[in-house]
């Protein structure tokens, strides 16, 4: 097993074992452990798991997104990145605009009315149409509020001035690496009800030694079977894309938990694949030496990426 397959899937046997059982917002209960870390070396391969298959197209442009301070669907949308479709389409049709089919408790109807499942999927498809086509639709219904993006490059203080985070804290690090205030948080609590969902990952810190850069991430909520693997790909390809700005070496990313749940409709799936081995891990190639802030995914290139097939689950809304 390499060692960052091995490290994921001990958290999920972890989790499994003394897990305590949890009613949640979303109605669909989990298996939850608070606190737990999580550490990879970034020297030794890219941390993308190989016991499924995870799409590294999904994770780069949503990061990009991110770097970018987008908060609208459109960008991901053009590269068939669907990870956010459904809280957009959630308040979409709450709205005084939507007149199709009811869509209440769409998430778990989808589930277990394959009737409904096709409705569903007919009004996404059209929901999506419209974000790609129409410009005024796009600006009312395809925006998520401010999510990551907007805090990572427009924080809005109490003083009302505002501050791009990302890009003073790469600053710093070129200029003071040995500070200990490379931070850089999602967590601002004047805007939380202007999100269509509060930020799971709300904190990340860097660190420099050796001519090395580490980041280490705290995450207060972590889906451990669909959202993890993301997000320790994630925070690795942003780990590698600062280094490279501030002419660094990678070191470790770290992968710190508060709740670390597994939901119990992913149960079966996450046994199918702890029963797998694992294979060696890819490389990851950044095939330009433009600013992080100018990067497109069609720089990014990973290599040698050998995999499990994909483990299908039902996202919890």
């Amino acid at each position: 097993m390499n060692p960052f397959d091995q490290a994921y899937h001990s958290l999920c046997e972890e989790v499994l074992k003394i897990g305590n059982q949890r009613d949640d917002r979303t109605a669909t209960g989990t298996i939850s452990k608070f606190g737990h870390q999580l550490r990879f070396d970034l020297s030794k391969g890219f941390p993308l798991l190989t016991t499924k298959k995870v799409s590294f197209k999904l994770i780069a442009t949503e990061l990009i997104w991110f770097i970018r301070g987008d908060t609208n669907l459109r960008y991901l949308l053009k590269y068939n990145n669907n990870i956010w479709n459904e809280w957009a389409f959630e308040k979409y049709v709450q709205s005084s605009d939507y007149h199709g089919p009811d869509m209440t408790n769409f998430g778990h109807r989808v589930q277990r009315d394959s009737e409904f499942a096709k409705i569903y999927q007919q009004e996404m498809n059209n929901f999506k149409h419209q974000i790609l086509n129409d410009d005024a639709f796009m600006e009312k219904h395809g925006d998520l509020g401010n999510v990551y993006g907007k805090q990572w490059r427009d924080w809005i203080g109490a003083d009302g001035q505002h501050y791009d985070q990302l890009k003073t804290v790469i600053e710093q690090i070129k200029t003071q690496p040995n500070s200990r205030r490379h931070i850089v948080s999602a967590w601002n609590p004047s805007e939380i009800e202007t999100m269509a969902l509060p930020p799971c990952h709300t904190l990340f810190q860097f660190y420099v030694e050796n001519n090395r850069l580490s980041c280490q991430l705290y995450q207060r909520s972590a889906d451990i079977f669909l959202g993890v693997p993301f997000n320790i790909a994630s925070y690795s390809l942003l780990t590698h894309l600062i280094a490279k700005e501030c002419q660094l070496e990678v070191g470790e990313f770290v992968h710190t938990f508060g709740d670390a749940h597994i939901y119990s409709n992913h149960i079966e799936a996450i046994q199918t694949q702890l029963e797998r081995t694992s294979y060696a891990p890819p490389q990851l190639k950044i095939n330009s030496d433009c600013s992080i802030f100018d990067i497109e995914y069609e720089d990014l290139e990973i290599v040698n990426y050998q995999s499990h097939p994909a483990i299908k689950a039902p996202i919890a809304v």
